[in-house]
């Protein structure tokens, strides 16, 4: 997947995510979006690459990145939480929605309960996104 459409399919499941938001607060290289203040995916390039980080359970990150070319540790972040999605021909549109939807729904997990915007434990698990 190229580097654009890459970040284009992340950024569209980001922003139909509930409580989801989006802004700078790293300077304009840096679009990062959060839910309820806590970041869930950041989209930048490197050099001069798109790329999409996303959050991720350290044993499935582990997994993604063996299989995958295109899945390396999270840029400038803890590499054993944060994956890092490089344009290339091992990731998929779908395999990017499932894991923008999971990075969303780990940092839901972390949140306390009355703040919660879904159900983690059920999320996605409905109109087939991961979950």
């Amino acid at each position: 997947m190229k580097g654009r459409t890459l970040q284009d399919v992340a950024r569209e499941v980001a922003e139909q995510l509930p409580a989801s938001t989006r802004g700078h607060p790293f300077g304009p290289e840096y679009e990062v979006f959060k839910v309820k203040g806590k970041v869930f995916m950041l989209l930048t390039e490197v050099p001069g690459d798109p790329i999409v980080v996303l959050k991720a359970d350290p044993e499935e990150s582990e997994a993604l990145r063996q299989s995958h070319d295109d899945i390396t540790p999270g840029y400038h972040m803890n590499k054993k939480h944060w994956i890092t999605l490089e344009p290339g021909e091992t990731v998929d549109r779908s395999m990017v929605r499932e894991l923008v939807s999971e990075s969303y729904r780990l940092v839901v997990t972390g949140l306390p309960q009355a703040e919660q915007p879904v159900d983690p434990d059920s999320f996605g698990k409905a109109n087939g996104v991961a979950g």
